[in-house]
C-alpha cells in the first residue's frame, strides 16, 4: 500500500533552507542537509534558526509575489499594447534579386501624391556591373509590359549603385523597374540588392 501523506501539523522543517520537510525525514530533500527539524522542535529552537527560518518563508513569499506581479504585467501590457503592428506596404523592403541579360524585376504599390519613397540599388555580383532603373504609372506600366514606346515618370542612367528619390504630385500605383541592360546573347546575370522605404509627408495631402 502507498504510504500515505503526513497529516498536516506534522511537518518539519530544514534547518539550513526552512523548506517544509516531512515527519522522520532524516534530511532535507532540496539542499541535503542533516537532521531538520520535527514540527515540535521548531517552536524550541534556537533564536538564530528560528530567525533564519521566518526570513527564508519571507523570502520565498516575496519571490512569489514577485513572480505573479510579473506574468501579470506581461498579460496586461500585451492585452493594452494589442497585436504587433508589421509593415506590409510594398514599396518598404529590402532584398537581393536576380537579373537575367535583358530581362528585368519590378516593386509596385500605392503611392499618395506628396508621399515619397526612397531607396538605394547597387549590383553585387558581379560587382560594377549596370542596372538600369525607371519608375512608371498605371498606364505607363501597361504600356511598357505591351512592348510600346513610352516615358518613365522618372528614370535614373544604367549604374552600379544608385540612389531613388521619388515623389509623384498624383496618387496612383507605380512601378519601381529595375533592368539587366545587357544583351540576352552576352549570357551576363546580374544579382543586385534593392532597398525601398515609403515616407508619408504628412505636411502635404497631394492630390487625389
Amino acid at each position: 500500500m502507498a504510504e500515505s501523506e503526513p497529516a498536516p501539523g506534522t511537518w518539519g522543517a530544514c534547518r539550513f533552507c526552512g523548506v517544509a520537510v516531512p515527519a522522520g525525514a532524516s534530511k532535507c530533500e532540496i539542499c541535503g542537509a542533516a537532521q531538520p527539524l520535527s514540527a515540535a522542535e521548531i517552536p524550541t529552537a534556537p533564536r538564530s534558526v528560528r530567525r533564519r527560518l521566518k526570513l527564508t518563508g519571507l523570502l520565498r513569499s516575496v519571490i512569489v509575489v514577485v513572480v505573479i506581479a510579473g506574468l501579470a504585467y506581461a498579460i496586461v501590457s500585451a492585452e493594452l499594447a494589442g497585436p504587433p503592428v508589421l509593415s506590409t506596404d510594398p514599396l518598404t523592403t529590402a532584398g537581393t534579386y536576380v537579373l537575367a541579360p535583358g530581362n528585368y524585376t519590378f516593386l509596385s504599390g500605392e503611392i499618395n501624391g506628396g508621399d515619397y519613397v526612397l531607396g538605394n540599388f547597387t549590383s553585387v555580383a558581379p560587382a560594377g556591373t549596370d542596372v538600369a532603373v525607371a519608375v512608371y504609372n498605371t498606364s505607363g506600366w501597361d504600356a511598357f509590359v505591351a512592348h510600346q514606346p513610352v516615358t518613365p515618370t522618372w528614370s535614373l542612367p544604367a549604374t552600379y549603385d544608385g540612389r531613388i528619390i521619388y515623389s509623384p504630385l498624383v496618387t496612383d500605383t507605380y512601378y519601381f523597374v529595375f533592368s539587366n541592360p545587357y544583351p540576352t546573347s552576352s549570357g551576363l546575370t546580374i544579382k543586385v540588392y534593392i532597398t525601398t522605404t515609403y515616407e508619408s509627408n504628412s505636411g502635404d495631402d497631394g492630390f487625389a
